[in-house]
């Protein structure tokens, strides 16, 4: 019974849309106390955390969507370390039951929310047994959910999800081809069974050939045979013609990067003559000559996109990150110069020196959004991942400056720490009231005595 009026209070809190259960917010900004130090703000942040996850339980779906956004705001604010040891395995599974076919009816944004929801617990527990449970109890239901084709909207965040739990919690290589494949297949379905063909967006081609990308960047000696290679490679290159550049963009990323781990260089090293066939049945000798001139004809799509004048593709923004990239790649085909990227973060520089790097970097960038300085700062895991040292972790014990989700949580009128507040208020109002009534009717029949 407790519990359950617990989730109704929860559920008040997110479910609300209306105004006027925030009136009294600026009233009780001033007579309530002010979040001011980091153990306030941990403080209220577990406690919004802990209504949060109540509120997963409930029926409407509204609820559920916006306790889901508040969790992904408190991840991105602070590493929850506090809160994920006690109430991981709960987390997780309420998410999965968002995901899971029939178990709710969850909308596409839901279960968009609770996907990435799972990545950003997945990068706060970093590598260990708890990682391994996250990709082990998510990995069949993200593939139930890609392979469906009711709304694409999700499959940008379930395939987000999938390249950061299998990142982090992939324990083999096996692990992580399977995930590849996986993601390959929503934009190339003839490879798998019992998928309809639907002809992917721009957007679409372009999410899966980034977070593919992400996954080929930690393998070392991939399994795929040359004539895997040579069709990825043909795809791929097929994609530098398509009229959007974000499409164009990562399918250049994701070909610098199939050179730089040497595919080529492989097929090359084995035997070349006439005789020798290598296990699929094509000859070495063949497949490197079909690869090398796969990798002349990149090479002159790449000068074309360096030197692009503009006006082909609608994105006009991104012309000078292509030529960029492309003159980068250049460099690297014609050269083997890599990459050099610096990137502020705080007061401190990250560096990389790799596509591998580079595109790890951008990925995780692009996923944690507005969190990912406060994750580069104090998550020990990516501090692993990409060496990175920062001076300055945390700020002086007695200031604790607001992150942008933080400022959304607690600072905004419509925040549900101002709802919190109003409730709060309400109720010690009510009580009071209640008291003075009490006082009221007693000193009455104290003077009729």
């Amino acid at each position: 019974m407790g519990k359950r009026n617990s989730q109704r209070k929860s559920a008040a809190m997110f479910d609300s849309d209306d105004d006027s259960s925030v009136t009294s917010s600026s009233t009780a900004r001033s007579d309530f106390m002010s979040v001011s130090g980091a153990e306030d703000v941990q403080f209220v942040q577990d406690s919004l955390l802990d209504q949060a996850l109540d509120a997963l339980d409930e029926k409407r779906g509204s609820t559920r969507e916006k306790a889901l956004s508040s969790i992904i705001d408190a991840f991105n604010s602070n590493m929850q370390h506090e809160f994920v040891e006690k109430k991981f395995a709960t987390l997780l599974h309420q998410c999965l039951a968002s995901i899971k076919k029939g178990t709710k009816k969850a909308s596409a944004k839901e279960i968009a929310l609770a996907s990435h929801a799972i990545g950003c617990l997945a990068l706060t527990v970093g590598c260990g047994d708890n990682a391994r449970e996250i990709f082990e109890e998510s990995i069949r239901h993200l593939d139930e959910s890609l392979t469906s084709r009711i709304d694409v909207s999700k499959t940008p965040s379930l395939l987000e999800c999938l390249a950061i739990i299998t990142f982090i919690g992939g324990i083999d290589q096996e692990e992580t081809e399977r995930s590849m494949d996986m993601m390959w297949r929503i934009i190339n379905p003839k490879l798998g069974s019992n998928v309809v063909a639907v002809k992917p967006s721009a957007s679409l081609i372009a999410n899966v050939v980034s977070a593919w990308s992400f996954l080929l960047s930690t393998v070392s000696n991939l399994k795929l045979n040359s004539k895997n290679w040579q069709n990825s490679i043909s795809y791929l290159s097929s994609l530098l013609d398509k009229e959007d550049r974000s499409v164009r963009i990562a399918a250049g990323e994701a070909l610098a990067l199939i050179f730089e781990i040497g595919v080529i260089d492989k097929f090359s090293a084995q035997p070349d003559s006439a005789s020798d066939t290598t296990q699929e049945g094509s000859k070495p000798l063949e497949s490197y000559i079909f690869l090398q001139g796969l990798k002349g004809k990149v090479l002159n799509q790449c000068k074309k996109l360096s030197m692009e004048a503009g006006g082909k593709g609608s994105a006009k923004k991104d012309l000078n990150s292509q030529r960029n990239l492309f003159r980068d790649i250049l460099d690297f085909f014609e050269y083997g110069y890599y990459p050099d990227i610096s990137m502020k973060i705080g007061g401190d520089s990250l560096q990389t020196s790799s596509w591998s790097e580079m595109i790890q970097l951008n990925f995780i960038k692009h996923f944690l959004g507005g969190g990912f300085v406060k994750h580069m700062q104090e998550n020990e895991f990516l501090h692993d991942v990409f060496g990175f040292s920062p001076k300055r972790k945390y700020l002086n014990n007695n200031e604790h400056k607001m992150s942008g989700g933080e400022k959304r949580m607690f600072k905004s009128p419509n925040s549900v720490l101002n709802k919190a507040r109003t409730q709060l208020l309400n109720k010690q109002r009510i009580l009071s009231e209640g008291k003075n009534f009490g006082h009221y009717a007693v000193g009455m029949v104290d003077e009729d005595a």
